[in-house]
């Protein structure tokens, strides 16, 4: 059944299936004890199109998820004008830093589509980081991976070429270690792309066929087939 729009995404919550859960990258690094609480604790939800996940200036009190969908990480520069900081990608999590430092959100999170999102509270988000050595491990290794997803998304934000600019959020799209849950057909429209690289549809079109040329992707019935990550990431077709 379809959740009724005008409810809130808390008021949409459930608890999450056995399937759901095991679906969880760091579900299967928790000892019995934290797979107990979480869960107990962990809930999930359907968030609209348009919807905001997380909002600026809100203190935080869920770790969350995209469990299906898509997601883009956003800000509002001084002009009014939003910034696209990054999309979230199927088995993203998202948000430990600012659950870490227990400060306001910095950022928007939007969906870009109707998107189901898992949540853990966040003094269970700390509980378990308190007693799971494998959790901790998974944290690190998100926050480091984050860090170069950002400063990728600084290079790439001066990038004067289009083509390298689709190039670049294509491939932070299919990161491993941040988006396990993608595979190899990444379901992504035009217009999806668009709004995550600040360029119009049209522009978009004429990269994707400029990359599927030079054989770093293969467009899908419903998404993208990234045939050459390294291509991607280098950006070498520019030099071909």
């Amino acid at each position: 059944m379809t959740p009724t729009p005008s409810l809130t995404l808390l008021e949409r919550r459930r608890a999450a299936t056995q399937e759901e859960l095991e679906a969880i990258a760091w579900w299967h690094v928790l000892n019995p004890e934290c797979k107990r609480r979480v869960k107990e604790d962990v809930v999930v939800g359907q968030v609209h199109s348009g919807e905001l996940v997380c909002r600026t200036g809100r203190a935080p009190t869920y770790w969350f998820g995209l469990l299906e969908g898509l997601l883009k990480m956003s800000n509002d520069n001084v002009n009014g004008q939003s910034i696209t900081f990054s999309g979230v990608a199927p088995g993203g999590w998202f948000g430990e830093g600012t659950l870490l430092k227990r400060e306001p959100y910095r950022y928007n999170i939007q969906a870009l589509r109707t998107s189901m999102v898992a949540a853990l509270p966040i003094d269970t988000f700390h509980e378990v980081l308190d007693h799971s050595i494998g959790f901790n491990r998974f944290i690190m290794n998100q926050l480091n991976e984050r860090l170069g997803q950002f400063v990728a998304a600084r290079e790439t934000e001066r990038l004067s070429s289009p083509n390298m600019r689709v190039a670049r959020s294509l491939a932070a799209l299919f990161n491993p270690v941040l988006f396990p849950a993608v595979e190899e057909v990444l379901r992504i429209t035009q217009q999806e792309l668009a709004y995550l690289v600040g360029l119009s549809r049209q522009r978009v079109n004429e990269a994707l066929t400029v990359l599927e040329s030079h054989g770093a992707i293969r467009v899908a019935y419903g998404g993208l087939i990234v045939s050459d990550l390294q291509l991607l990431r280098t950006g070498t077709f520019e030099r071909q």
